[in-house]
């Protein structure tokens, strides 16, 4: 198999693996990525129109309409209208998702602390070696993209 093949096969299990520890470790909501990953854009910049939501996270409009929807109504989410133009509204994660995703980031590092303490050695340190050819990786894939 390939380099391409096998990461690509790696990512979705690590990914679901990483998200089932911290939500057993912490008793955390089921929250599905996709509202994990919007809560996270909203955290990082604060207040996003939806179109931004959308173009972040390369989704479309309508799956943040629909994303924002459920949201919303769990109170994670809220639409705050504009002060300059009340036909568009900024998306803002609420305190309680704020706080949510605060125990998501702090668990799911001590989960994989751990999960790395048990390789051995030479395993951490290409882990480690690894990360900078990762993030290079998700540039190459973003710029293929836009």
């Amino acid at each position: 198999m390939d380099t391409a093949t096998g990461l690509g096969r790696l990512i979705g299990p690590l990914r679901r693996a990483v998200l089932l520890r911290t939500r057993r470790s912490a008793e955390l909501p089921d929250l599905p990525e996709a509202q994990i990953e919007l809560l996270r854009a909203l955290s990082d910049a604060g207040a996003l129109p939806p179109r931004e939501v959308a173009t972040r996270l390369r989704v479309a409009p309508s799956t943040v309409s629909n994303l924002v929807r459920a949201m919303t109504a769990a109170g994670l989410v809220e639409r705050k209208p504009s002060s300059t133009d009340l036909r568009t509204v900024t998306l803002v994660a609420s305190p309680h998702a704020l706080d949510l995703l605060s125990r998501y980031d702090r668990v799911s590092a001590e989960a994989l602390r751990r999960a790395l303490a048990a390789l051995p050695p030479d395993s951490r340190q290409a882990i480690d070696e690894a990360l900078p050819a990762l993030t290079e990786l998700i540039e190459a894939l973003e710029e293929q993209h836009g």
